[in-house]
């Protein structure tokens, strides 16, 4: 009977993330919607309760969306296996990384608002920019590795923050000579604000020249700091204001202030945990004055499926528009083509069938053996959470978990089954 009761309030809880009606009857919410095969949809949950039962995970949530209302839904295992509280819908997870598409979102409101351009230098609005070198390894007179610093060809623009390509990194992965600057810099000392951490940012070398490759780091923070530049307000205000709130995001913030919600917070296995902190993140729970654009948010699968319904809607949410069309489609297209001339490396982590849009990955070839639709746009968080948007077949899935170590085999294996599920 709890469990029942657990998945009839969770199904309450998604059908208002869905900005839909709902009767207040579970049972009128099916679990499977017609454009998917049942027995093989029922093999995605089938695929979680294995991971939970193998100790790999200490529980999750899932939510298939299409045509605006839940297809699957479903709490699995615990939030912390030390608590035993069991996972719920309104369990709140680390979204690291899934914090980006929501800056980068708030910064493309901007340019709507004809307050920010795309082909706009970051000096522009952060002048510590300006003078800005990139890093280059040569050896010197004895032969030994050095670090010279070279001019930039072209400044960073504000489309550079969005695409990855300003030549801004990150410190926690790689050995090359600025990325180990990176971590050993004053960048994360003491409890800094956005204006503190781009000051020190911009005092460091880039990776590389902007614009000729792709390279993930601290851009998105960057964006967050010309976000409160040109509103005057902090970032978490502004996004509060013209996104958060009217969206009915209530639990999306950089850190949960009421000690008494703590206990809904998910956490990972005890030998999953990190070592040290990640793209600056300490612990995204605690109280500062950092407001990560990049990494630092907290929420809700609920929170975060009306987010995605907006996208899906093309920038609309239960009759208001934060987006025009266009400037979703624009977003969700490739921005580092062949035609551009942008490289990748080793770290290119929306792999080789995906370009990189304005804050999201795209899909512009399906994998092998596959039939994922191209057009198909999407990001992650280190933590283990992941959602993609389908406007192919009018669908989004978000996945909430804390399982640094395991993302992105379970990412790979739920994405086959769940697309094994649809109907031809």
């Amino acid at each position: 009977m709890r469990r029942r009761g657990v998945a009839t309030l969770a199904l309450l809880i998604l059908a208002t993330a869905a900005g839909r009606p709902n009767d207040g009857n579970a049972e009128s919410q099916s679990p499977v919607a017609a454009g998917f095969v049942q027995a093989k949809l029922q093999r995605v949950g089938d695929y979680i309760r294995q991971e939970i039962a193998t100790g790999r995970i200490p529980g999750a949530v899932i939510l298939i969306q299409q045509h605006g209302h839940p297809v699957y839904f479903e709490n699995f295992g615990v939030r912390d296996v030390e608590s035993r509280h069991p996972m719920t819908a309104d369990t709140i997870f680390r979204l690291y990384s899934m914090s980006k598409p929501v800056t980068s979102v708030a910064a493309m409101m901007l340019v709507e608002d004809g307050k920010l351009a795309l082909d706009d230098p970051v000096s522009k609005y952060i002048p510590a920019f300006a003078d800005v070198k990139v890093g280059v390894e040569k050896s010197d007179e004895s032969g030994k590795p050095a670090l010279a610093r070279e001019p930039v060809r072209r400044p960073i623009t504000i489309e550079d923050l969005l695409r990855h390509t300003s030549g801004l990194t990150y410190g926690f992965y790689g050995d090359s000579a600025v990325r180990t600057l990176y971590a050993n810099s004053d960048l994360f000392d003491g409890d800094f604000d956005n204006a503190a951490f781009t000051g020190r940012l911009a005092r460091l070398p880039l990776a590389e020249q902007p614009g000729t490759r792709w390279d993930y780091g601290h851009s998105t923070d960057v964006l967050g700091r010309v976000i409160e530049v040109i509103s005057g307000q902090t970032l978490f205000g502004f996004e509060k204001q013209r996104l958060l709130d009217p969206l009915g995001m209530t639990d999306t913030a950089f850190y949960v202030a009421d000690a008494a919600q703590r206990p809904r917070i998910a956490e990972p296995m005890p030998d999953d945990r990190f070592a040290r902190p990640v793209a600056g993140i300490k612990d995204p729970i605690l109280p500062r004055a950092w407001e990560s654009g990049g990494a630092g948010m907290v929420g809700t699968i609920g929170d975060y499926a009306r987010f995605a319904q907006m996208l899906l809607n093309r920038g609309t949410l239960d009759g208001r528009r934060y987006l025009k069309s266009e400037t979703i489609a624009l977003m969700a297209s490739d921005h580092i083509g062949p035609e551009t001339k942008i490289a990748h490396d080793q770290f290119y982590f929306p792999g080789d069938t995906s370009g990189f849009g304005l804050g999201f990955a795209v899909r512009t070839a399906a994998p092998a053996n596959t039939s994922w639709p191209l057009g198909e746009y999407r990001w992650d968080g280190i933590a283990g959470t992941f959602f993609f948007v389908d406007p192919r077949d009018d669908m989004f899935v978000i996945f909430m978990v804390q399982a640094p170590s395991q993302r992105g085999r379970i990412q790979l294996a739920l994405k086959t089954l769940i697309y094994q599920a649809l109907k031809d």
